[in-house]
C-alpha cells in the first residue's frame, strides 16, 4: 500500500450542462483552477449514446482490454473519482459512475465518453501538498496513482 498525508484545499461546487463531456469539462476546469489533485462526487443525468467502461474483456489479459457499453438511452447517475496529474503535470480525472434507469444499472468508467443529459452537478474538493502521479504501467496498460515513497 502507498499512503501520503494530505490537505484540503478549495472546494468548487460545477454544473455540467446538456451534453457537455463530462471528463473534458472536469480537466479542462482544473487545469483552469490550478488544481493537481481533488476528490468529486457526481450526479445527474447521462444521455443516450455516453460510453463505460464496464470491466476488462478478458480478466487475465495483459495488457488488459477494456470492455465497453453504450446506454441506449438517458440515465441517472451517481459516481465519485479522483484527479492527479499525469507525469506532464496534465490533470486526469479517473472517475466512476452508477447509471441506472429503470431497474436496471450499469457502472464503469466515464473515460471512454459520458455526456449530459440535462445537467450534473458535481462538487470538487482540492487536495494540497500531494504529490501523486498517474503513470502508465505498462503491463496493465493503464495510467496508475503512484504516491512518492
Amino acid at each position: 500500500m502507498q499512503t501520503e498525508e494530505v490537505h484540503q484545499g478549495r472546494t468548487f461546487v460545477l454544473r455540467l450542462e446538456h451534453k457537455d463531456i463530462v471528463h473534458t469539462c472536469i480537466e479542462d476546469f482544473a487545469r483552469d483552477k490550478g488544481i493537481r489533485a481533488a476528490a468529486l462526487i457526481i450526479l445527474g443525468g447521462a444521455d443516450q449514446g455516453s460510453r463505460l467502461v464496464v470491466g476488462p474483456e478478458d480478466d487475465l489479459a495483459r495488457p488488459v482490454n477494456p470492455a465497453q457499453t453504450a446506454l441506449e438511452v438517458a440515465h441517472e447517475v451517481a459516481g465519485t473519482g479522483t484527479i492527479f496529474p499525469n507525469q506532464q503535470g496534465e490533470p486526469i480525472l479517473h472517475m466512476h459512475m452508477a447509471c441506472g434507469r429503470g431497474d436496471a444499472t450499469r457502472t464503469g468508467c466515464i473515460r471512454s465518453g459520458v455526456q449530459v443529459w440535462q445537467i450534473m452537478e458535481a462538487v470538487l474538493f482540492e487536495l494540497t501538498n500531494c504529490r501523486g502521479q498517474r503513470i502508465p504501467d505498462p503491463d496493465l496498460g493503464f495510467m496508475l496513482l503512484q504516491l512518492p515513497k
